[in-house]
């Protein structure tokens, strides 16, 4: 109860200091985790509430696919802030994303980007917070709507800000061989676990190897003036129910994600993974 409280009360500061600072147009992109599985958790959202967001995403007309959006972002004139791009994204690739929030996103015709961990996907092994995994096959039956793109995530998970050159070299390319040889396409996109930004040398990996890379930072992408390897995403969570979702489909709380960002750093501290 105190920790809900807490949680609202952050997010109503957040849209207080949206009102004195509004956030500038730009492309929206949205990190999603779970949807449907059956817990309590934070980052999981009830499917009834997803579907009613992504209603909400479909009615507006803004949805758009990363690729659009990256293109969008070359531009030095923004659209009208109604017609800002958002972005679906998911992250890690659990079978809840396959069996419950696939079948949605069709009903609504919303492009989605999911960003897999291939060693959990190949070896079946759970995430954290008894996360299943999804199947290969479950992701080309997802990839096979059209709405579908597979991004990478690392293959182990693996925090880049405190691996190796070395070591994240092979991971990386060990995420990009079995995209390809499981999907039939390499991935063109990339996401850092935790959100974590690697180190100078392992962000030039990425950069050498992807078109895009996600971190959180719940901004909008500002157009002609955004790093395409450095983009903010905005985590939906179970708490912002429709309301606060309106919130950062606007592009707003960013005060949230500051605090949230300085609590991970302490959280992950001496992690790896």
């Amino acid at each position: 109860m105190m920790k809900r409280f807490l949680a609202q009360g952050m997010k109503a500061a957040s849209a207080g200091v949206d009102l004195v600072r509004r956030p500038a147009p730009g492309v929206v992109v949205l990190i999603y985790h779970r949807v449907g599985a059956g817990s309590t958790l934070e980052m999981e959202l009830a499917a009834d509430v997803f579907d009613r967001q992504m209603a909400a995403l479909a009615a507006s007309g803004r949805m758009a696919n990363i690729d659009d959006a990256l293109d969008a972002l070359d531009s030095e004139t923004p659209g009208s802030r109604d017609r800002d791009p958002v972005v679906v994204t998911f992250d890690d690739g659990t079978v809840d994303f396959v069996d419950v929030a696939v079948p949605i996103l069709v009903r609504h015709g919303v492009p989605a980007l999911m960003y897999v961990a291939t060693d959990f996907i190949e070896r079946g092994v759970s995430f954290d917070h008894d996360g299943r995994p999804a199947s290969w096959a479950g992701l080309r039956d997802a990839c096979s709507t059209g709405l579908v793109q597979i991004g990478s995530h690392t293959h182990t998970h693996l925090l880049l800000d405190r691996a190796g050159v070395s070591e994240a070299e092979g991971d990386l390319d060990r995420s990009i061989e079995l995209i390809g040889e499981r999907l039939g396409s390499a991935p063109a996109h990339f996401a850092y676990p935790k959100a974590l930004l690697g180190s100078t040398a392992t962000e030039r990996l990425v950069k050498e190897r992807f078109r895009s890379a996600s971190l959180a930072g719940t901004r909008p992408n500002r157009y002609g003036s955004t790093d395409p390897h450095r983009l903010a995403r905005s985590p939906i969570q179970r708490s912002d129910g429709m309301a606060w979702f309106e919130r950062k489909l606007a592009g707003g709380l960013g005060l949230e994600d500051a605090v949230r960002e300085r609590l991970n750093r302490r959280r992950y501290a001496g992690r790896t993974t």
